[in-house]
């Protein structure tokens, strides 16, 4: 294990792709949790890159192709010294922003794989990942599909994103799989009845999304009303709402006396626990918080570092039983509904 800036460098996989172990999730700067600063998200992008963060990860579907369009400069001026990660599969329909389609036909993503290319304004995307899994769609079909764009060189490497233990271990039947995203953190961890193991057992790294529980980890949420903007996504989330809002947040007791003792934040102190569990579960973890200020960023990269002790892990490991809510509204497209 090398170190590139402030962070140890990890294998995505068996793919020969090293990143630093924690990424930076890029979905907030284009949409979903209220207006964006694009001037100080772009500094952000270049503080990550000189902390040691090398994996930056979007998706054709944030802000319909803005976010992919918005880190083109920076990943071209960039592109020996990062990994870029986008997604395919979940389809808006245009008019009607609250549609959420799933498309993991074989022209749907020879289709979606040369947008994202000509957005992003590069040759090859490093690791791409199927942002859902239509169960409809045989994985013969699709991941055979995505098998035939590495042999094109269009992608180096493919993930999955929200699969079960079985469809990770159908998937890499048929090709290898490098990385497999889902949501994970002290609030969120359906993925350790299935995910987690086939991951660790075939050599997947983990890639866990909202490991802040969708900032709601950070303290600074008690109530839906305490996200300011009328767009943000959050207001319809189930934890964010009515008493399941105030319920959840009383369950951030525990974060405060270990964060106040450590003289660290709840942030910190939440991405420690998910950069813990690499060890618990015997695979590499390479959470990606997203955030659009450089302070932010900071604080978490300083957190892939901070060790908890095993007192401190087991007091936080009740947590995720008591939460109120599911992670979304309807839980379907997710592993956890296919289990």
């Amino acid at each position: 294990m090398t170190t590139i800036g402030t962070l140890p460098t990890t294998a995505l996989g068996g793919s020969g792709i090293e990143v630093g172990i924690q990424g930076l999730g890029c979905m907030g700067m284009s949409e979903f949790y209220g207006p964006s600063d694009l001037d100080e998200s772009k500094a952000t992008l270049e503080r990550a890159l000189e902390l040691g963060v090398t994996l930056f990860d979007t998706a054709d579907v944030y802000g319909s192709g803005h976010n992919e369009e918005f880190l083109s400069d920076f990943v071209r001026a960039n592109r020996d010294r990062l990994v870029l990660a986008t997604k395919f599969a979940i389809v808006r329909k245009a008019g009607d922003p609250a549609f959420r389609g799933i498309d993991n036909s074989p022209a749907y993503i020879r289709a979606a794989v040369d947008a994202s290319l000509r957005r992003l304004g590069i040759d090859t995307i490093d690791l791409y990942y199927m942002h859902r899994r239509d169960p409809s769609v045989p994985l013969e079909d699709s991941i055979g599909t995505m098998a035939e764009l590495v042999t094109e060189g269009k992608v180096r490497a493919l993930g999955l994103s929200e699969v079960t233990g079985a469809e990770l271990r159908a998937a890499a039947a048929i090709h290898p799989i490098a990385a497999l995203q889902s949501e994970w953190s002290l609030f969120s961890r359906d993925v350790e009845h299935s995910a987690v193991p086939a991951a660790a057992e075939l050599g997947v790294t983990f890639v866990p999304y909202s490991p802040l529980g969708r900032g709601f980890l950070t303290g600074s949420f008690a109530t839906a009303s305490d996200l300011s903007d009328a767009k943000d996504f959050r207001k319809a989330m189930p934890r964010f709402t009515g008493d399941n809002a105030e319920h959840n947040a009383a369950l951030l007791t525990p974060l405060r006396a270990i964060a106040e003792a450590r003289g660290v934040t709840l942030a910190q102190v939440a991405l420690s626990w998910v950069h813990a569990q690499a060890a618990v579960h015997g695979l590499a973890v390479v959470p990606i918080p997203g955030t659009r200020s450089r302070t932010r960023l900071a604080e978490n990269v300083a957190a892939a570092t901070l060790t908890l002790t095993p007192e401190e892990l087991a007091t936080l490991a009740p947590i995720a039983a008591e939460v109120a809510g599911p992670r979304y509204a309807d839980m379907s497209f997710t592993s956890a509904g296919r289990e």
